[in-house]
């Protein structure tokens, strides 16, 4: 089956960027503003869904699905529950990453949901990829200026990092002290980290903020 791609509506700086992740077989969703990306992202709607609190409601030849102002989730995670109830297993998340605290966390945590679910997922925006790590080795290549792992879930232990400048064997990473902030690949090789017991959300630096 093809990958779930899931366009939010936060700002998007560098389309080309995020263009470099999307294929021709993907089953893209927009979440209500995130139908501004359509032209910049050059793909369009297989289904549309949202309140339609920040952008009008279109009017396209495409499936959409109309939700109530007032609801418990948000636009993005209901796109993504429902991807779920349709069969996708692999999701991209663009257009999720914004000047909205609040949000942004909540859509950084649906890569917890869809890992819990036993899928993968990936966020990327102008300036980073993100997703979940646990007990399967996920390999930075050192295009990757930087690297940072987070505790967003409470516990993880049993951290490895490997063939980075700050190394972990067996190690804790605490929510109260996130000490694996700003790691650097070693040149030349592919830094490895696995988690034993627990997830950490990586975050792949791909430039630094102009």
């Amino acid at each position: 089956m093809s990958r779930c791609v899931i366009i939010g509506g936060a700002s998007i700086g560098d389309y080309a960027a995020v263009r470099e992740y999307l294929k021709a077989d993907d089953y893209n969703v927009f979440c209500d503003s995130g139908l501004r990306h359509t032209d910049g992202l050059r793909i369009k709607p297989h289904l549309i869904v949202g309140d339609f609190d920040s952008h009008p409601k279109p009017d396209l030849p495409v499936e959409t699905i109309v939700l109530p102002c007032e609801k418990d989730d948000t636009d993005t995670v209901y796109a993504v529950k429902e991807a779920v109830s349709r069969g996708y297993s692999d999701f991209l998340l663009a257009g999720v990453i914004g000047n909205r605290l609040d949000h942004t966390i909540g859509n950084v945590s649906i890569l917890l949901m869809l890992a819990a679910l036993g899928k993968t997922a990936k966020i990327v925006d102008d300036y980073s990829e993100m997703e979940i790590v646990s007990k399967d080795p996920v390999y930075i290549e050192d295009k990757f200026p930087y690297f940072s792992l987070l505790n967003i879930s409470g516990k993880a232990e049993g951290v490895t990092i490997k063939n980075a400048k700050y190394t972990l064997d067996n190690s804790a990473i605490n929510c109260d002290y996130q000490y694996g902030v700003s790691n650097e690949v070693i040149r030349g090789l592919s830094a490895e980290v696995t988690v034993a017991e627990g997830e950490l959300l990586l975050i792949k630096i791909k430039r630094d903020r102009q």
